[in-house]
């Protein structure tokens, strides 16, 4: 199983940013896919997840900004990243939980300058 994140970068505040993650080794369209974030002496923390069905959930502090979606067809997960606040500084990582093992991305650094 590999999952590649991509599409990090430095971002003022109120800006936008889409993170992407190439999923290969696994059914991807049948798994629930995560995106997580880990900030500097912060516990790693669910961000956003979207089932097989499409159905998405939020952390509450990005609902209403973050949009989380998939391509089965081409194995991409999305994280549309909009309103960004510095808050939302992170390495954000792709996760699947496949086969009773948890696997991750490389993780993507997103800054967000005030």
């Amino acid at each position: 199983v590999q999952l590649q994140a991509f599409g990090g970068g430095l971002v003022q505040a109120g800006g936008s940013l889409r993170l992407s993650c190439k999923a290969s080794g696994i059914n991807f369209s049948i798994n629930t896919m995560r995106w997580y974030r880990q900030a500097p002496g912060k516990d790693r923390e669910l961000v956003a997840n979207i089932t097989s069905a499409g159905n998405t959930n939020y952390l509450s502090s990005v609902a209403g900004r973050f949009s989380i979606s998939r391509d089965n067809i081409k194995r991409m997960l999305y994280l549309q990243m909009d309103s960004l606040k510095p808050e939302d500084t992170a390495v954000y990582y792709c996760n699947v939980w496949f086969r009773g093992r948890n696997f991750w991305g490389q993780g993507t650094q997103v800054t967000v300058s005030s």
